[in-house]
């Protein structure tokens, strides 16, 4: 069966429309000059007519008789000077288009090659860009040349790609460790039970620690997905906004901490009143986090200082623990998901690694600037920003 060609569409392109637009200039300004040029010829201006020189006198040589005839000179008709204007005026016009036309067609040619040169690093560009997909991100178009707008259309499309490379490997990551994270409780809450339904001598005491242990095991997956609804939903964008007071919400929190903090950890606060506007579950789980992550990674008979307060005219929450040295290029892989870093937890558990890019995610979600920086001795110091009240 043969296979049916479809005629190609006819397609308005920018090269063809910047070609007519060449040629329609051309031919408008030709026409305007030669509209000029006939107008100025054919009424020539007072200040611009040449008067032809008189004509000499004649005078008659003495002792000449009355019978000496002096011709006189040939001058044409009024009649035949307007017609032989007429003629030369229209053979000026006639030449003048001819001539205009040809130009207008040789314009539009050229036109149309330097159209095609000037948009020939669009079309290597879109032609690149067709070839990039989700699985090959790495290609630029690297576009070389003067400094002009198509330059810099290029480094802004390299410059979204660099982006979109770096959060399409930031969600593979997210994707690969949260499937780590939640497989292997699955698989020891599995092999737990195998186990205990294996053993035929097993008595209703060992299976029922069996069950308590798939049961704690389950309950820290809860909390896992439920950090990861969080953080979804945070970079989601906020769905409302209510006036809030960072001193007040932090307060509240910082009871509840206070009463199950490790042995030998102090809580220090001063809490002025800062006023925002925010998701109130949201900003207590930015607070919570950032007050739960400062007592998990500390030392022993350390410390965490929790202020609220105007700065810089901006409301602020800082948090502010003593703990292990951090460097200084981890700051950015601890608000990353799922980085961890080897260091003491006073109290001896693991978090799940996520807490501090919640954090992240809440305060970009608020407008909100974090800065964060490692003390000398060990410990950190974040602050969080919040846009002014209105």
């Amino acid at each position: 069966m043969l296979e049916q060609r479809h005629p190609r569409h006819f397609r308005w392109t920018i090269r063809l429309r910047l070609t007519l637009l060449y040629g329609a200039l051309f031919l408008a300004t030709g026409v305007l000059l030669l509209t000029v040029t006939y107008l100025l010829v054919a009424h020539t201006p007072s200040w611009a007519e040449v008067t032809p020189p008189r004509a000499p006198e004649l005078t008659l040589p003495s002792g000449a008789g009355p019978a000496l005839q002096v011709p006189s000179p040939a001058v044409a008709s009024q009649e035949q000077l307007a017609r032989q204007r007429a003629d030369d005026l229209r053979q000026l016009f006639v030449a003048s288009g001819i001539a205009l036309a040809l130009m207008t067609f040789v314009s539009v040619g050229l036109g149309w090659l330097m159209a095609g040169r000037v948009l020939h690093p669009l079309r290597t560009m879109a032609v690149t860009a067709k070839s990039i997909s989700a699985n090959d991100l790495h290609q630029r178009l690297h576009q070389h040349g003067p400094a002009d707008e198509i330059k810099e259309l290029a480094d802004t499309f390299d410059t979204l790609l660099d982006h979109l490379q770096a959060a399409f490997e930031a969600q593979r990551r997210f994707v690969a460790n949260a499937s780590h994270e939640l497989r292997t409780p699955l698989t020891f809450e599995r092999s737990l039970l195998e186990v205990a339904l294996a053993d035929p001598e097993a008595t209703a005491a060992n299976l029922r620690n069996a069950c308590q242990r798939v049961l704690t095991s389950n309950q820290q997956q809860g909390k896992l997905i439920e950090a990861l609804l969080t953080l979804a939903r945070s970079q989601r964008g906020l769905d409302r906004r209510t006036q809030l007071d960072l001193a007040v919400l932090t307060d509240a929190l910082l009871d509840r901490a206070q009463a199950s903090t490790a042995t030998g950890l102090r809580i220090e606060a001063d809490l002025d009143p800062a006023l925002i506007t925010g998701d109130p579950p949201l900003v207590e789980r930015l607070i919570a986090n950032l007050v739960d992550n400062a007592l998990r990674h500390n030392v022993t008979n350390g410390s965490v200082t929790v202020w609220t307060g105007i700065h810089a005219g901006r409301p602020t929450l800082r948090v502010r623990n003593t703990g292990p040295v951090i460097l200084p290029t981890q700051v950015d892989t601890l608000f990353q998901p799922f980085q961890r870093l080897q260091a003491t937890r006073a109290d001896g558990q693991d978090g799940f690694g996520i807490g501090l890019s919640i954090v992240a995610a809440i305060a970009t979600a608020h407008e909100a600037e974090v800065h964060a920086q490692p003390l000398p001795h060990g410990g950190f110091d974040v602050h969080i920003s919040f846009p002014g009240h209105e």
